[in-house]
């Protein structure tokens, strides 16, 4: 179970490493000032191949539900992240986006009936200093539009998250990360087309291999992963894996593009992790009584595997003897 449970925690954590890459993707590899339909051509494409590979379509009340998680956790979401971009430099947008665990938290108490812990408060707050102190620069500039917009791409996907967690589908995970993306995607097209105007009409090679990237790995891949842990996991143990995204960016930047780090980079980026670790740490339980498919804790799921079968010893002993 310990293994079981921190795998899939590291499996999901892929999810925000991946989504770290989009900026370097992005500048290196695609047309520029074309962020929304980057997003489309990652949303789109990627869920019509899912669909295509399941063979599955939404039945009942997933129709509406999938056109609204599309929409918040794919389509609207990227939308202000744009805007963001274009109106706030990437450390004050990052930033911003940080307080999305302290906002997942806070939602899942009426929608999920969870209990906001003193813990979770302190690892948000820890978390976004650190990301602060990983991206923000001292001449930043503040713009009320974008600080806007990035603190609302930080509601929609933080209600998005939560709302994943409270609607469980029937269907298999890649079907319906296949239904939101294809919601995100064509929510997200005609945004497209009035704000960029019509796609250019020739891509060159390394356009091709940056879309594709991006399509398959950092949306068909991610996405599931990412659904996945939402729904294996709590939404504040998956929301703060969001924190690796702007470090995994940082680091992409430090090794690729030969970027800079200073002294406060390395101290954002151990506090982002430490607000991480935290977040994933379970309080030790009052009862060792093992149940049937509880994950358990990383921290104290050892010590409980080894009580259970220590135990479990003595009593073949105990049969053992008996029978003798």
């Amino acid at each position: 179970m310990l293994r079981n449970r921190c795998g899939l925690v590291l499996l999901t954590a892929l999810a925000p490493a991946v989504w770290g890459s989009t900026y370097l993707v992005t500048t290196e590899l695609l047309p520029p000032d074309r962020p929304l339909l980057a997003a489309v051509l990652r949303s789109l494409p990627a869920g019509i191949l899912l669909l295509l590979l399941t063979r599955r379509l939404p039945k009942g009340s997933w129709w509406w539900k999938s056109l609204v998680l599309g929409t918040l956790n794919i389509g609207v979401f990227l939308a202000l992240l744009f805007v963001a971009a274009y109106r706030l430099p990437g450390g004050v947008a990052a930033t911003v986006g940080a307080v999305q665990p302290l906002l997942v938290a806070g939602l899942s108490v009426p929608l999920l009936g969870q209990r906001l812990a003193p813990r979770t408060l302190a690892a948000a707050l820890v978390g976004i200093v650190g990301v602060a102190l990983l991206v923000l620069r001292a001449d930043a500039r503040l713009d009320a539009v974008g600080v806007a917009a990035a603190l609302g791409g930080a509601v929609v996907m933080a209600t998005g998250v939560v709302l994943s967690k409270r609607w469980t589908s029937p269907a298999p995970l890649l079907a319906t990360t296949g239904w939101q993306l294809v919601a995100g995607g064509l929510v997200l097209t005609p945004v497209a087309l009035l704000v960029e105007g019509p796609p250019p009409s020739s891509y060159t090679g390394e356009n091709l291999i940056g879309y594709g990237y991006l399509g398959l790995i950092g949306a068909a891949l991610a996405y599931a992963l990412w659904f996945r842990g939402i729904k294996a996991l709590t939404p504040t143990e998956v929301t703060f894996l969001g924190l690796l995204s702007p470090l995994v960016a940082t680091l992409l930047g430090w090794i690729v593009l030969g970027q800079q780090l200073t002294a406060l980079q390395l101290l954002g980026a151990l506090l982002a992790l430490a607000a991480v670790v935290l977040a994933q740490l379970r309080p030790r339980r009052r009862r060792a009584a093992p149940v049937l498919g509880d994950p358990g804790a990383c921290a104290h799921g050892a010590k409980e595997d080894a009580l259970g079968a220590g135990s479990l010893r003595d009593r073949t002993r105990e049969r053992s003897g008996k029978s003798l």
